[in-house]
């Protein structure tokens, strides 16, 4: 069993355990935390976004620790559906005008209450979300309104590995990161890497 290098304050990961028993989702926006916030725009419209394969991983491990990642988003493009999709991630609302109005009725059907939800944003729409959340959380470059309400405020910057760091530190408070990481050390016949 290897110790994982990485590590977060005792007094970050006990917030970060949210209210009551713990978290179970957490909700991400795309623009400015799965990206880096740019927008590439054509001819023929929206062009292509960046991600993170860090960002992409952190989402895959959360849901294999038992936190439920769903995506939020103000915008809707073919580039985030791909990755969504890619992704496996089976919660996604695209275009969502007001965040909030959509992500009242995906909690009522996932059976969640705020307090077992994080969230993460980094403009003045994730707002009612954060606020909300058992846990929130901003990438560094987000805007100081946002930061003003996070719990937590990446070293990365957003498309830069920001929600990475938010899922790794999910997943330490949970207690689930070391066996994530060790199970990783392994190799698909089972041996050690």
């Amino acid at each position: 069993m290897s110790k994982p290098a990485l590590s977060f304050p005792p007094d970050l990961q006990l917030k970060a355990q949210g209210p009551g028993l713990g978290l179970k989702a957490a909700i991400f926006d795309v623009d400015g935390v799965l990206t880096d916030g740019r927008i590439y725009i054509g001819e023929a419209g929206e062009a292509f976004k960046a991600f993170s394969t860090l960002d992409g991983h952190g989402l895959k491990l959360l849901a294999e620790g038992g936190i439920t990642p769903l995506i939020i988003t103000g915008r809707d493009s073919p580039a985030v559906r791909r990755r969504v999709a890619d992704l496996g991630l089976k919660h996604a609302v695209y275009g969502a005008k007001d965040k909030l109005a959509v992500a009242q009725p995906l909690l009522q059907q996932l059976g969640l209450q705020w307090h077992e939800v994080a969230a993460m944003g980094d403009d003045w729409p994730d707002l009612p979300l954060m606020t909300r959340a058992g846990f929130a959380c901003a990438p560094s470059q987000a805007h100081a309104e946002v930061k003003a309400v996070a719990h937590h405020v990446t070293a990365a910057a957003g498309g830069h590995g920001a929600a990475r760091e938010c899922c790794d530190l999910l997943l330490m408070a949970k207690g689930c990161y070391a066996e994530l990481l060790n199970s990783h050390l392994q190799t698909l016949d089972g041996g050690a890497a």
